[in-house]
């Protein structure tokens, strides 16, 4: 196990304090569970992101033409501007292209 020297501003020390004691956990669990959670979930990312660099777009067309063209069930809907009647493949290429701008759009993370 580890030592480390950390630094926090005394209210964010101070809300770690009460967060701990509600959860029942020693200040010390509390920060190691938070840091787990982090390094997980920029893992899952970077995981996720190494794994759609390797979809192979003709195939992923091939099996949804597989899927029935119905409408999709109350509430999973996709957001904006599609008038209901929209193709399911025509669907597919607009959240693509909204997946494939915003991927472009984000900022590079800091180590």
């Amino acid at each position: 196990m580890s030592s480390l020297s950390l630094r926090l501003p005394d209210s964010l020390h101070d809300k770690i304090r009460e967060l701990a004691e509600r959860e029942n956990v020693s200040i010390n669990q509390f920060i190691a569970m938070a840091v787990a959670e982090k390094t997980a979930a920029l893992l899952t990312v970077d995981y996720l992101e190494e794994r759609a660099g390797r979809a192979d777009e003709n195939i992923f067309d091939r099996l949804l033409k597989r899927v029935p063209d119905v409408p999709p069930a109350p509430g999973d809907e996709l957001p904006g501007k599609l008038h209901p009647t929209t193709t399911q493949s025509a669907r597919h290429g607009a959240k693509s292209r909204q997946v494939t701008s915003a991927r472009k759009k984000r900022p590079p993370r800091r180590g």
